[in-house]
């Protein structure tokens, strides 16, 4: 496929379209797509308008050329394709109150609901929890985002955290790139899976004690953050070479 950039587009925003485009591969991929039904949108740099999925369109139909330019309302700066307004909603809050987040994520998987619908949400059973677990904020379900009023709330539960579990709806992560989004989602994800397979095990559960809990959940903050060793994202290139090698590189077109 091209790696011209198209005519009266900057370099920056088609390297943008191709990572976000292949973040809806991947997520495709990974098993984690509904249809059109969840969102991942990417901030253009300086702005104030975010590129994000044209509704009804299936992930692995996303290019780089097709995803929709918006405004901070969710409206079509350019062409005529619809976008999810729900979608935009949950979207643009975070973005216009999180300065620091190039991308936001969005998922329904089985996993991901099942810990949104434990009324303990993510519980400190597995390493993957404990070191997520202080990056992580929960939002009350209000029925389906539609309304501007909820967008305060969202953004007030995200804080400054990295994931934030949309309660009885699904999991939603940021980072400053498409990669560290993708590389938070896939750690939830996982954190989720290990949490459904434990509590349908018919076993006794192993809780660590509070004194361990709180010093891995320390541990995780260190390691992810920024200068971390763990920080997310830095797994990006070798993610898209696994694209490519499993689906081809369609979206970079």
């Amino acid at each position: 496929m091209t790696a011209i950039v198209p005519n009266g587009m900057t370099a920056q925003e088609w390297q943008l379209r191709c990572d976000l485009a292949a973040c809806y591969r991947l997520v495709d991929l990974f098993g984690w797509s509904d249809l059109s039904s969840t969102h991942i949108s990417a901030r253009l740099p300086g702005q104030g308008r975010f590129l994000i999925n044209p509704y009804g369109l299936l992930f692995d139909q996303i290019t780089a050329s097709n995803l929709v330019e918006v405004n901070d309302k969710g409206e079509a700066v350019a062409g005529t394709a619809p976008v999810n307004p729900a979608g935009f909603l949950i979207h643009s809050c975070i973005h216009r109150a999180r300065p620091d987040v190039g991308c936001v994520l969005h998922t329904h998987t089985s996993a991901g609901n099942a810990v949104a619908m434990q009324a303990e949400g993510l519980l400190p059973l597995s390493q993957k929890a404990l070191i997520l677990m202080g990056w992580i904020g929960y939002h009350d379900y209000r029925g389906v985002v539609l309304d501007t009023a909820e967008q305060e709330s969202l953004a007030a539960d995200l804080a400054d955290n990295a994931i934030l579990v949309l309660r009885n709806h699904g999991l939603l992560t940021c980072g400053a790139t498409v990669g560290e989004a993708f590389v938070w989602m896939h750690r939830m994800e996982a954190a989720c899976r290990y949490q459904v397979a434990g509590l349908t095990g018919g076993r006794a559960l192993h809780i660590p004690g509070q004194e361990v809990q709180r010093r891995t959940i320390a541990q995780g903050r260190r390691i992810f953050a920024a200068g971390g060793h763990a920080r997310a994202g830095r797994e990006w290139p070798s993610l898209l070479a696994l694209l490519e090698r499993e689906r081809g590189d369609g979206w970079r077109s």
